[in-house]
This record gives C-alpha cells, sequence and structure tokens, in this order.
C-alpha cells in the first residue's frame, strides 16, 4: 500500500506543479539564457501578474540584448502599462539610434501615449494634414489655404507635450496671420511659400510633442470677396435708414396736412356760421332802423355786380390745356 500511495502523492505533487507554474514558458526561458525561477513564476501568479506578459518580452529584450530588470517588467505591468509596447520600442530606439532609457519609455507609456508609434514617428517622421483655412488679405479677398505639415516625434517631450491638434490649430493662426497681413490676395498666390516661410519661423512646435521639420502649401484658393460684400451690406443698411428716416417725415408731413385741414374745417366752419348769423343780424337792423329797406336794396345791388364781375373774369381768363 506505501508504494501506491507514494504514486498518487507524488501524482498530486505532478498535476499541482503543472497546474501553478508554467513549465513551457519556463523551459522557453532558460532555453533562451533567461533566468527565471519557478517560484518567480509562483510569485506573479499570486500577485495576479500573468507570467507570459512579463516572460515573453523580457526573452525579447535578452535576445535583442537589452538588459532589463524582471521586477521592473512586473512593476511596470502592476502600473497599468504595456510590458511588450515598452520593450519594443526600446528596441527599435537601439537599432534606430535613439537615445532611450527604460525608465523613460515606461513613462511616456503610462503618460497614454504609445511609445512604440513616437519611436518610429521619429525614424520616419509623419505628415499632419490640415483642414481647409479661410483667410482674408487687406484687399477683402478670401482665400482658402490647405497646408501639410511634416513633424517628427520628440522623445523628449512626450510626457506633458501637446499633441497634434494644437500643431493644427498654430499652423492654422499662422496662415491666417501671414494672409491677413498681406497688402492683396494676389502677393500670396504668387509666393505661397510666403506662408511656409513665415509660419515656420513662428516656433510652432515649442511646447508639442514634435519637431516641425516642414510646412508645405498643398493647394491656395481664391473664396469669396468679402470686402464688397461688407460694401454691399452698409450700403444696403444705409439704404434702410435713408428709408426709415424718408417715412418718419413723410409721416410728420401727413401729420401736418390733416392737422391744417382740421384747422381749415374749423374756419369754414367759422365762417358758415357766421354766414348763418347775417340773416339774422339783417333782421335784427329791420327791426331796430339801423338799416332801411333802400340800404338793404343797395346792398343786394352790390352783390349782384360783384358775382357779375366774377363771373365775367372767369370767362375771360384762358383755360388750361387737358392732359390726354
Amino acid at each position: 500500500m506505501e508504494p501506491l500511495i507514494i504514486a498518487v502523492i507524488v501524482v498530486l505533487a505532478l498535476i499541482l506543479f503543472f497546474a501553478v507554474v508554467p513549465v513551457r514558458l519556463w523551459v522557453s526561458s532558460l532555453a533562451s539564457g533567461v533566468k527565471v525561477g519557478v517560484f518567480q513564476l509562483i510569485g506573479m501568479k499570486i500577485r495576479k501578474v500573468r507570467p507570459a506578459r512579463i516572460v515573453n518580452p523580457m526573452i525579447k529584450a535578452t535576445k535583442a540584448g537589452l538588459t532589463v530588470s524582471i521586477n521592473k517588467l512586473e512593476a511596470h505591468y502592476l502600473a497599468g502599462g504595456n510590458v511588450d509596447r515598452v520593450i519594443n520600442a526600446l528596441i527599435a530606439a537601439q537599432r534606430a539610434g535613439i537615445p532611450l532609457d527604460f525608465e523613460k519609455a515606461c513613462a511616456i507609456d503610462l503618460a497614454g501615449r504609445d511609445v512604440l508609434n513616437a519611436v518610429q514617428m521619429s525614424v520616419n517622421p509623419k505628415v499632419i494634414e490640415t483642414p481647409i483655412v479661410a483667410a482674408i488679405a487687406k484687399d477683402g479677398i478670401e482665400l482658402r489655404a490647405k497646408a501639410r505639415v511634416t513633424v517628427r516625434a520628440n522623445i523628449d517631450r512626450l510626457v506633458g507635450g501637446a499633441g497634434e491638434e494644437t500643431v493644427i490649430a498654430r499652423v492654422g493662426e499662422g496662415i491666417v496671420t501671414t494672409v491677413g497681413s498681406s497688402a492683396t490676395h494676389k502677393e500670396v498666390l504668387e509666393n505661397p511659400d510666403l506662408i511656409s516661410r513665415t509660419v515656420l519661423g513662428k516656433g510652432l512646435d515649442a511646447g508639442t510633442a514634435f519637431e516641425i521639420l516642414s510646412i508645405d502649401i498643398a493647394d491656395v484658393d481664391v473664396g469669396r470677396n468679402v470686402g464688397a460684400q461688407l460694401q454691399i451690406d452698409q450700403a444696403e443698411a444705409d439704404k434702410r435708414i435713408a428709408q426709415a428716416k424718408a417715412e418718419e417725415r413723410r409721416a410728420m408731413a401727413v401729420a401736418q396736412e390733416q392737422e391744417n385741414q382740421a384747422e381749415v374745417q374749423g374756419m369754414r366752419a367759422k365762417v358758415i356760421q357766421a354766414e348763418a348769423e347775417v340773416p339774422l343780424a339783417i333782421a335784427e337792423a329791420f327791426r331796430t332802423g339801423k338799416l332801411g329797406i333802400m340800404d338793404y336794396y343797395n346792398m343786394q345791388n352790390v352783390q349782384s355786380d360783384t358775382r357779375m364781375r366774377d363771373s365775367i373774369a372767369d370767362s375771360a381768363a384762358p383755360k388750361k390745356p387737358e392732359n390726354k
């Protein structure tokens, strides 16, 4: 029975060993010259670290001739970093002759930037194409320009440096400033490199994670005549103001005319009232003896003579031609 018990214990021990220790990974590390102990692998599992995420990058770094501590790799993994990407970046930087140590690569990775992409961009610069930027020259003509910015990653400024959006915004601002300071839009069309030289001389890459190598104007198109449009809008506004003032004056004239007509109507009413009182006054004069019958006839004769003279004057006056 004892040999059977011993065999069962041995089998259980082997099962437990293979369940806890990644034997294939351990053998691969030994074959690659990476010294990783069994207890280190067990400790990784206890700390909830996937051993493959540490050992495989360690093997890759050792084969590339890099000296990296396995404890630092594990610490970077526990901090939330991407160990494999850091090792790949270190290998690429070593091959390209770019100075990059492990601590800086880990800092870049933990800052949220792709350290491998940054190393690749340092070797192979990237071209950033800006959107169409509209700017207006001093003569009022709008120009629409598009630029291509060639940038190279600056490893030293990756942590805390601004990204591509800042570079694009600064280039757009430089285009607007350059076009706006030009006397005419023809100057910009004749010399598009004027924008490139002016913008490139402003040091737009300061405080960014990139180094600007060149700024090339890809296209410049003529847009609207903003100056003429502004003049048209101003003229339209002036016309509306003049129309409003004219309407105000017309309304005041109409009100004054209506007031004058009201005064004339009032005067006519007074005249009619006075004429209506004339017969009463004549009758009163007859009753009081202040007016005799002969005086009345003389007054009638004078009125008849006056009407006759008015009739003769009207018939003798030349007639106005009728408008056809």
